[in-house]
């Protein structure tokens, strides 16, 4: 059987549904686009284009439209939401998934291989990891929510995290000179809090358990702990009892082979001073 033809008149997206909105008060206030245009400040073509969900509004559109039809931020709230729909089409299949299960966190064990993990990394040196291949306001968007993660590091209940580092991907040369002694500087702020440990694998370790790749175990007060593992395609999570154990083994190994707190807070800050 085909499929039944879509109804253009119905809103598909956050775009689509602000735009219906906006039609259906300018409407109801009896307002043709060139009387909206000339009563707000914005040209009645660019009213159209976002009428028909061409166009997506700014912020200040929206504030402009509930102030003109005291809707409450209803239009603002509308803003958002295609702001919020925008970010996860950015980020990887899986990975707005470990987002909400980062954030409710009890503890997490993180282990990287290849650069600082996103939690801890400073804006500049998040905009050097994520920008190669994308446009400009793509970068700053995703550096964006990166910081927004962050948050959780300085709430009143933080969670208790253990992350372990390759050598290589503390000395990786990620931007320039000044990013890359922003970003030794916060690990070393970040490894003296009380809930925090930071361990490095020295590069004289050779082979270790750790080569395998980078992955975080995320451990809950009222759930199962699940491991999460990021790839070329996207994210996944394991919650299998097998698979979390196996994980959690590796993690014992593989800090077996690091450096202690310690002595990794000390590298840390020979690598800062060195530049």
């Amino acid at each position: 059987m085909p499929r039944r033809p879509r109804d253009p008149g119905v809103p598909r997206t956050p775009v689509q549904h602000f735009g219906a909105e906006l039609r259906a008060h300018r409407d109801l206030a009896g307002q043709s686009r060139a009387q909206l245009a000339t009563k707000i400040g914005y040209s009645s073509v660019w009213i159209g284009q976002i009428e028909n969900g061409k166009e997506s509004p700014s912020k200040e559109f929206a504030q402009d439209c509930d102030t003109f039809f005291g809707t409450n931020g209803l239009f603002f709230r509308g803003w958002e939401w295609i702001q919020q729909v925008a970010e996860l089409n950015l980020l990887p299949p899986g990975f707005p998934d470990f987002l909400e299960r980062e954030a409710e966190a009890a503890s997490m064990h993180i282990f990287e291989t290849m650069v600082v993990t996103g939690l801890f990394q400073t804006p500049e040196y998040a905009y050097e990891v994520l920008k190669s291949g994308k446009k400009p306001e793509v970068v700053e968007r995703l550096v964006v929510t990166r910081m927004e993660r962050q948050q959780i590091l300085d709430d009143e209940d933080p969670p208790h995290i253990v992350a372990i580092f390759d050598e290589f991907a503390i000395r990786r040369p990620i931007g320039d000179t000044e990013t890359r002694r922003g970003q030794l500087q916060r690990l070393v702020e970040l490894a003296q809090r009380p809930e925090i440990t930071i361990q490095i694998v020295p590069a004289e370790a050779g082979g270790y358990p750790g080569l395998a790749g980078p992955f975080t175990i995320m451990g809950f007060a009222d759930a199962t702990n699940v491991v999460h593992e990021e790839g070329h395609h996207g994210a996944h999570h394991l919650n299998q009892p097998d698979a979390v154990r196996h994980f959690a083994l590796q993690f014992d190994l593989i800090r077996g082979a690091a450096m202690s707190a310690d002595d990794t807070l000390e590298m840390l800050r020979a690598i800062l001073e060195s530049l």
